[in-house]
């Protein structure tokens, strides 16, 4: 008989959103689920990890027989707690998300979802992070719980690379509208950053962060052309953020 794989979800919209239960109910198909995620929404926490206050990890019954745990610390921190104080070992594959909203082109730096994800990919463990274009509270999972299914039998059953996790976004639109899954590069695009000044109730200053997402990549193997083409798009994501196509260029500065 075939062991059972040990698979961790996680996300950084907390033990309590939608996405992460819509995830559940598709991670379960396919093997032992252990649920250890924030007890807030920590979206936007990047790789960040807590280091300058005690982490709480307590049991939660909020996904039926599936274990969990909320965390009070960052999706980093979800993850490495599981793999060394909750499942004492490294399991099988992570799977971070559902996240309300895309996480694609630089947006991975900023998202928590994704950094648990590449948190997976540092310890050598096969790991996905999923996205859905939906920002609404009451966002359609099924869609995303449809692909999710198909890429993560793909993943289980097929030799996934060392040091790589999978970003996957998958657009806000019904199953027979989507026209496939592409792999592709990631969007060079970026948030053009504004700060709305404000006064608190004592006259004191305060900022709070806005602005427009601005895309001037108009290469047509991208994570956002393909969905705004109506695909699910899935780039392979390192963690080696090293710009080796340049090194020669810096080793001629002769320092």
């Amino acid at each position: 008989m075939t062991e059972r794989k040990l698979i961790l979800v996680t996300n950084d919209d907390s033990v309590n959103a939608s996405g992460i239960h819509a995830l559940v109910d598709v991670a379960t198909q396919f093997g032992d689920v252990v649920v250890v995620a924030p007890d807030k929404p920590q979206s936007g926490m990047g790789h960040a990890i807590t280091i300058n206050h005690p982490l709480r990890l307590n049991e939660v019954n909020l996904f039926g027989q599936t274990k969990a745990y909320s965390c009070s610390g960052t999706p980093v921190d979800c993850v490495k707690l599981a793999i060394y104080e909750v499942l004492h070992r490294k399991p099988d594959l992570i799977l971070s998300g559902i996240n309300h909203g895309e996480n694609s082109s630089t947006n991975v730096l900023y998202s928590g979802t994704m950094s648990a994800a590449i948190e997976g990919a540092m310890e050598g463990i096969s790991s996905i992070g999923f996205s859905l274009a939906d920002y609404d509270a009451n966002a359609d999972f099924e869609p995303t719980k449809y692909f999710s299914a198909k890429i993560i039998e793909k993943a289980l059953n097929s030799n996934f690379p060392k040091g790589i996790c999978l970003n996957v976004n998958v657009p806000k639109l019904k199953i027979p509208e989507i026209k496939g899954i592409k792999i592709c590069k990631q969007a060079h695009a970026f948030w053009e950053d504004r700060f709305e000044k404000r006064l608190d109730q004592f006259g004191r200053p305060y900022y709070w962060l806005s602005g427009e997402f601005s895309d001037e990549d108009k290469r047509e193997d991208t994570d956002l052309h393909m969905l705004k083409n109506g695909y699910v798009s899935i780039v392979p994501t390192l963690y080696d953020l090293t710009a080796y196509e340049k090194m020669n260029e810096f080793e001629n500065w002769k320092l």
